[in-house]
């Protein structure tokens, strides 16, 4: 017998889905230090995974002048945000007059504790670089900076933030019925939102 999903509409989803969600929007804010001395940056984060497909940590990088680092020296920490497409919907999307306009949005929000590694600093530029640039016709590489990577090394380090707890909110239409999910489907510009909103609602 199937079990009913009991956790609220837009709290249901999966290890795929956030698997894709970061992958596919990797820039996540990260926030630690503490309560005394809150830092937040914008950094790309590449996600590990285990057997079974769960986030088990991210690996990143960052400026060693960046103040987030002696942030999370102090207090290892964090609170990592992830935010997927995002698009304002118009009743004129919707097809109606009587409905009320909203905002749909992925994200998700992952507990971290932070350790810096100066000996993981180049592999998390390689796996970083290797992500976005593997579907290009001709992928670049780190040794095409010649003498200048060594330099940039040392400005740098590269940490892995362990995977404390995570949760998650996709808000894409699965309270809609289906006549206005797929006006909607059919009319938003957003391309991403659209995708992710087809993800959200199979079967409809």
């Amino acid at each position: 017998m199937e079990t009913r999903d009991k956790r609220p509409l837009f709290e249901r989803f999966d290890d795929a889905d956030v698997r894709a969600l970061i992958e596919g929007y990797p820039l996540a804010w990260v926030c630690g230090g503490g309560a005394g001395a809150l830092e937040a940056s914008l950094l790309p984060l590449v996600g590990v995974y285990d057997g079974e497909g769960r986030l088990i940590e991210l690996i990143g990088h960052l400026m060693r002048s960046n103040p987030l680092h002696r942030a999370l020296i102090e207090d290892s920490r964090a609170t990592i945000l992830f935010s997927g497409p995002d698009a304002y919907v118009s009743p004129e999307h919707a097809g109606r007059r009587d409905w009320a306009p909203t905002w749909n949005y992925a994200q998700v929000k992952v507990s971290a504790e932070i350790a810096f590694d100066e000996t993981l600093t180049e592999y998390s530029l390689k796996v970083l670089i290797d992500a976005m640039e593997a579907a290009r016709a001709r992928p670049w590489g780190v040794e095409e900076l010649g003498s200048r990577y060594q330099a940039m090394l040392g400005r740098i380090i590269g940490f892995r933030a362990r995977v404390t707890g995570l949760s998650g909110k996709f808000k894409l239409g699965q309270d809609e019925d289906s006549a206005t999910l797929h006006a909607i489907l059919g009319a938003l510009p957003d391309a991403g939102s659209v995708a992710w909103m087809k993800r959200f609602n199979r079967g409809r």
